[in-house]
Formats: structure tokens, C-alpha cells, sequence
């Protein structure tokens, strides 16, 4: 087993550690989410979230809220920013927080380095300690960032979510690699809080296998994309709770145009039942998420400790 997918497996204890009790985000007229890459895919998962649960939430990259703030918001002073980063020393990140700061914005910093360039430019610092073991590509860290945001958010993470993120990755690993055979074009299918994380899976894959990857909102998918889906596609269907039918639907006509459709939480080909609380249905389907992107990459024999053109941190000059 290597590194990668030890990450994987043994990232429970990491969260059993950080689910305990965590005083949520302050009163601000909007709260914005900002990160990059898989920092910003969690961006996206707990705005939307932040949204369903009452606080007016939004999700913006770290280089283009540094730059560009009032694009995306008419009155920016206003926000109370979380700014996402593993590292802590993630360029355009950093920037958005000390840019926040200057114009008289709050920013609550998550990231799992207590010592870094974020935590010293965050109002408030919310941390959690990861695998030392995890390398270029974030498993464990990812999945404790989308958890803290969850809690911020108010969320409480019992032990049972925990034990069923954890029998979802055993269960879809049972199943679901032997499957995929010699399939080249994977999708990912999200809506909701679902879509920042189906994005993130999307990422891992590709980053992970170097295999053609995609993510769309569910029902957006008959827009056009749906003419590439033949039968070297895999469709990974994240079902919510509020639109499992049209959701069910869609993974049908799919299967009718032979896409292999694994249903995580729901209708497939390879279909997994998942009674998570709704809201962190995507906390709990992101670890097998995670794994489906190193098991293709172990068909395609690629060391996934070093991923094509990536680095652990991206920092800018």
C-alpha cells in the first residue's frame, strides 16, 4: 500500500480528533469562502451549505478575490472571509486574506499548519492536525478542511458520519474498480453542496490518473455534455436528498447510452445506500471519492506520491 492510498484509509482517527465542539462563524452580512484547486472546491461545498443553512454565502477563487473583490460582491467591506489553504502559504490565498484584512474585512484562516503565512494573517485561526504522511495530493487534509467548515457552519460531527464515511470507502472499493475495466472518460455529477465536492472528485481523478475528467450540476448534464457519453464513460452520480428522483432519472438515460453510473446515494449500475444527515453527505462521500482516483491511477500504474506537473504547494513570484 502506498503512501496515498494509506492517507486514505487511516484518515479517520484525524477526524475523530477535530469534530469536537468549535464556536461558530460570526454575524456578517456575507460570508465568503476563498481557496484554490481543492481548497476552493470545499470553497464552494460550504457556501452552498453556508446558504441552505441561512448565512448568504458565496465561493470565490484566492487569486481573483485578491484581485478583482468587488466582481463579486457590490459592497465587499461588508464580508467575513474564510480563506481555505493546506499549507497555509498558498500565494493567491494568502493575498485574499491580507487584502481582506486591509480593507477592514475579518478572516478566519483553516488550515492544517498553525505555523504559516495564513494563520499570521487570519483574525481567527481554525486548525486540525492531518497525516505527516500525506504528500502531494490531499486526502486527510481536504477532508478535515471540509469538516471544520462544517462545524463552523454548526454542523456536529458524530461518530456515527465518521463510521459511515468509512464503511462507504470500504464498500465502494469492493466494488467499484473492478468495474471500470478500460473506461477513459470519467464524470462527476453533484448538485447542491454535492457540486463543489463532485468537482473536488473530478480533480483527484484527473490529478491522480491523468485520465480525461469532468464535473457538472446533475440535471445541467443533458445541456450538451451528455453527447460524449458512450461506453468508455464512467458517470460518478453524488445524489442529494431534495432531487434523488430527477436525479434517478438522469442516471437511467445514462446507463441507456452505456455509461457505467456508480450512484452514491442512490440508482446506479453500482449503487451505494448512504443514510447520512444531508448536509454532510459530501463530507461522507468524499474519502471514496478520493480512492477512485488512486485506484485508476494503480491500473494505469502511476505513482501517485508523484503526480505529472504538480507540487505540494503553489506559491508564485
Amino acid at each position: 500500500m502506498g503512501p496515498t492510498e494509506q492517507t486514505i484509509f487511516e484518515q479517520f482517527p484525524y477526524w475523530q480528533k477535530a469534530a469536537g465542539p468549535l464556536a461558530p462563524l460570526g454575524e456578517a452580512e456575507v460570508l465568503v469562502f476563498v481557496g484554490c484547486g481543492t481548497s476552493y472546491n470545499l470553497a464552494m461545498s460550504l457556501a452552498a451549505l453556508g446558504n441552505a443553512s441561512g448565512r448568504r454565502s458565496i465561493a470565490v477563487p484566492g487569486g481573483e478575490w485578491a484581485a478583482r473583490p468587488q466582481h463579486y460582491l457590490a459592497n465587499p467591506g461588508k464580508a467575513h472571509v474564510v480563506a481555505l489553504s493546506r499549507s497555509g502559504e498558498t500565494t493567491e490565498t494568502v493575498a485574499a486574506a491580507n487584502a481582506s484584512r486591509a480593507a477592514g474585512m475579518f478572516v478566519t484562516g483553516i488550515t492544517v499548519e498553525p505555523q504559516s503565512s495564513l494563520a499570521a494573517n487570519s483574525d481567527r485561526l481554525v486548525t486540525a492536525e492531518t497525516d505527516p504522511r500525506e504528500g502531494i495530493v490531499m486526502t486527510t487534509s481536504a477532508s478535515l478542511m471540509l469538516l471544520l467548515g462544517a462545524r463552523l457552519l454548526g454542523h456536529h460531527i458524530s461518530a456515527e458520519t465518521i463510521a459511515l464515511a468509512d464503511a462507504l470507502l470500504h464498500d465502494v472499493d469492493a466494488k467499484v474498480p473492478s468495474r471500470l475495466g478500460n473506461r477513459s472518460h470519467f464524470v462527476y455529477l453533484g448538485g447542491g453542496a454535492q457540486y463543489g465536492v463532485a468537482v473536488e472528485g473530478a480533480l483527484k481523478l484527473m490529478e491522480m490518473s491523468q485520465v480525461f475528467t469532468q464535473s457538472f450540476h446533475p440535471l445541467e448534464y443533458r445541456h450538451g455534455p451528455i453527447s460524449l457519453v458512450d461506453e468508455r464513460t464512467v458517470a460518478v452520480l453524488l445524489y442529494s436528498a431534495d432531487q434523488r428522483a430527477a436525479e434517478a432519472k438522469l442516471a437511467g438515460e445514462l446507463i441507456d447510452k452505456g455509461a457505467l453510473v456508480v450512484g452514491i446515494g442512490g440508482e446506479g449500475n453500482v449503487s451505494f445506500a448512504v443514510p447520512a444527515e444531508p448536509a454532510l453527505a459530501g463530507l461522507v462521500y468524499l474519502p471514496a471519492l478520493q480512492l477512485l482516483g488512486e485506484r485508476v491511477a494503480q491500473s494505469r500504474k502511476l505513482d501517485t506520491a508523484a503526480p505529472r506537473h504538480l507540487t505540494k504547494v503553489v506559491t508564485l513570484t
